[in-house]
């Protein structure tokens, strides 16, 4: 790990679902986050309808949010694969279709490669159905390997397949 300043727990978080009912598993998620007694919910992005990565599947719902916590980038991750789970999050296979999935994208400017965890996530930079939404809620937070802000990195990336929807 590294780090060259000081942290104070800014994460942002990926979210998506395309299994059941998406929206209310979204918003349900977004409730487990508020109610974690170490982290702040700052901001949630709107809902996005975007197509799938992977074997054909359902199109998902993707949006993020950024928090405060004091936890450690472990420990986040820990209680974030705990709310998958209780929203029924199986693996089966990757990029497959999925109930929730929560990704722990950025934690300040951490830069983190360890087997169970890296940070930045490792493909956020290719995806606009997370640089979108994270746009939208933390357009100057700068992502620490390229040193550019999300609204530049997103302002690359083509749009096709990630659509606003009604929230």
């Amino acid at each position: 790990m590294t780090d060259s300043s000081l942290n104070n727990g800014m994460c942002a978080i990926g979210l998506g679902s395309n299994l059941g009912d998406s929206r209310a598993t979204l918003n349900g998620a977004i409730e487990r986050l508020q109610i974690q007694p170490q982290i702040e919910l700052i901001a949630v992005s709107s809902w996005y309808q975007t197509v799938p990565i992977g074997p054909p599947q359902p199109d998902y719902l993707n949006g993020c949010a950024t928090v405060k916590t004091s936890l450690s980038a472990l420990d986040l991750l820990t209680i974030l694969q705990a709310i998958e789970t209780d929203f029924g999050r199986v693996r089966r296979e990757v990029w497959g279709a999925r109930t929730l999935d929560l990704d722990l994208l950025l934690y300040d400017n951490l830069i983190v490669d360890l087997p169970t965890l890296q940070i930045p996530h490792p493909r956020m930079l290719e995806r606009a159905f997370v640089l979108i939404p994270l746009a939208e809620i933390a357009p100057n937070w700068r992502e620490p390997k390229s040193g550019e802000s999300i609204a530049t990195l997103c302002n690359k990336l083509e749009y096709a397949g990630v659509k606003l929807i009604d929230n």
